[in-house]
């Protein structure tokens, strides 16, 4: 599927794909959503493969990567200029945030996750609902998103972040036995 360019574009993907999503995680069994990942990551590439152990870490780092969005934009849309990654990260060392969202996260329970998740999708789309075409997909419109388009974070928090999550879970629901 094509990254999305328009508003349109932007919130049926991130929806169809988070649907995907969902109707995956229910597939699995019940007594399963809980088990710790046991399949071989040794040919993947990512740090992720390492920090995230079970589907509760990959539904919290989604749901912390919604919160970043979510108050970057309407902080700065308020104009209170914000970063949009936590202070204290850059894009070369924002992998020691997503282990801080981890470890934040280690006494959530995969119900819990899975509420805060389809709460905060909820919220990033209907953020996305107010902004227009342009605002969205056009570059120059906000100082505070730089020489991207305030649609590309979208994208990168929703549907591409799904397909992660997507690919994730299918490689957990692979292995195991049921």
């Amino acid at each position: 599927m094509p990254r999305p360019t328009t508003k349109h574009d932007l919130i049926q993907t991130g929806n169809e794909t988070f649907n995907k999503l969902m109707d995956l995680l229910n597939s699995l069994p019940e007594d399963q959503v809980t088990t710790a990942f046991t399949f071989n990551t040794d040919k993947e590439k990512g740090a992720h493969w390492e920090r995230d152990k079970n589907l509760r870490d990959v539904l919290v780092h989604l749901y912390e990567w919604h919160q970043l969005l979510i108050h970057w934009v309407n902080s700065n849309l308020a104009g209170e200029e914000r970063p949009f990654l936590k202070e204290g990260y850059n894009w070369k060392n924002y992998a020691a945030m997503n282990v801080e969202f981890w470890e934040n996260h280690q006494e959530t329970s995969y119900e819990d996750a899975m509420a805060l998740l389809k709460e905060s999708h909820s919220v990033v789309i209907k953020l996305a609902e107010q902004l227009s075409n342009d605002e969205l997909f056009s570059k120059g419109i906000f100082s505070w998103v730089g020489g991207s388009t305030l649609g590309s974070y979208f994208v990168s928090a929703t549907s591409s972040h799904y397909e992660w999550a997507l690919k994730k879970t299918r490689k957990f629901k692979k292995s195991l036995k049921f």
